[in-house]
């Protein structure tokens, strides 16, 4: 009953196995192989134009990464208050770009509000120099609470990016389960919606250490090879990471490992839904489920060899917590299975 992190997950078999059939022999090093190019085709192929792909270790570096691309003095990047790249990566946008800020937007369920995102960009005039200047917007996709940004909500959004002649940045740690759950295609989800960058996660759907930043800015390219290097986030065998990512689009594996992972939420969320000891907290529309549960309750499953942590109450939440109740949140994976969500299930039912 492991619903700690996606992220606790290991590797598909396929995706193993691809890895292990990559180790023998010789390849170009540091992204020039075969194996590495057929991999960035097949990139341009599924975001239906010709795009830049650059591997990288962890969805901190490809956001931290994703935002330097875009680096002027004085820079202001804006995204949700309980976005990773502010609650999570200790400053690491800010070291990457040479001390650009992070400003946050408040919104409800881990989702920027459009008025609040145009008021916060409009307050910096770019000619101000005491302030500092509009850099870049960064969206979470899936968000952090588990909801995802509709396609309108992306256009939205990038209609204020484009009115103030700023990129959009997706930060898609978790891009398959949202892509999933919005039923659409890589390229309506990101440049035809007016995305500019995305931060491609693999990791957690299946992957043993998979990343990406993929540009649609192929003139931006040029510069990123050299951020990526002084990062020192090039790999000299990127055939495992292409190896990855072969098998991970590979006859749809990545949207299958991303459809079983929102089916086991959903199938959590219906358990919880039937007891009378827990609650949804909100309706989980990718793969994280929060709820409100006893303590005592949560304390016991916990006790009984379940995973998974309590959680802070989000901007938005207008649930009440009694005395003996705590949020909490549960995430699902390629690897969680419908026996382990009935057995937590079988816990909740008291």
């Amino acid at each position: 009953m492991f619903f700690a992190s996606d992220n606790w997950a290991g590797a598909h078999p396929r995706i193993a196995e691809r890895l292990h059939a990559s180790a023998a022999g010789f390849s170009r090093a540091y992204g020039d192989g075969d194996l590495d190019q057929a991999v960035y085709a097949r990139f341009s192929e599924m975001f239906e134009r010709e795009v830049a792909v650059f591997f990288v270790a962890t969805g901190t570096a490809a956001n931290s990464l994703a935002l330097a691309a875009y680096n002027r003095p004085g820079g202001i990047s804006f995204g949700h208050r309980e976005a990773h790249i502010i609650e999570d990566e200790c400053g690491a946008p800010e070291y990457f770009t040479g001390g650009s800020r992070l400003h946050a937007i408040d919104g409800t369920l881990g989702r920027m509000d459009v008025r609040n995102l145009e008021r916060a960009v409009a307050r910096f005039a770019p000619e101000f120099v005491h302030a500092g200047r509009p850099m870049a917007i960064s969206m979470t996709q899936s968000t952090e609470v588990g909801t995802v940004y509709g396609l309108d909500e992306i256009k939205a959004i990038s209609a204020i990016a484009r009115q103030y002649s700023l990129p959009l940045h997706m930060d898609g740690a978790r891009f398959a389960n949202a892509l999933v759950s919005l039923d659409t295609t890589p390229a309506e989800m990101t440049w035809k919606r007016g995305v500019d960058i995305v931060s491609f996660g693999g990791t957690k759907n299946g992957c043993w250490c998979a990343e990406a930043i993929v540009l649609f800015d192929l003139d931006r390219a040029k510069e990123m090879a050299f951020l990526r290097k002084r990062s020192a986030q090039l790999f000299s065998k990127s055939r495992f990471i292409s190896a990855q990512f072969d098998a991970y689009f590979d006859g749809g594996l990545w949207l299958d490992t991303a459809r079983h992972a929102n089916a086991m939420a959903t199938r959590l969320a219906a358990a919880i839904s039937g007891s009378s000891v827990a609650r949804l907290a909100w309706q989980p529309q990718a793969n994280e489920v929060f709820a409100v549960i006893r303590t005592e309750v949560a304390n016991a499953a916990l006790a009984a060899g379940a995973a998974f942590y309590d959680w802070h109450a989000p901007a938005g939440f207008d649930g009440q917590l009694g005395e003996d109740e705590t949020l909490y949140r549960f995430v699902t994976s390629f690897a969680t299975s419908p026996e382990e969500v009935d057995r937590f299930g079988e816990l909740l039912r008291r």
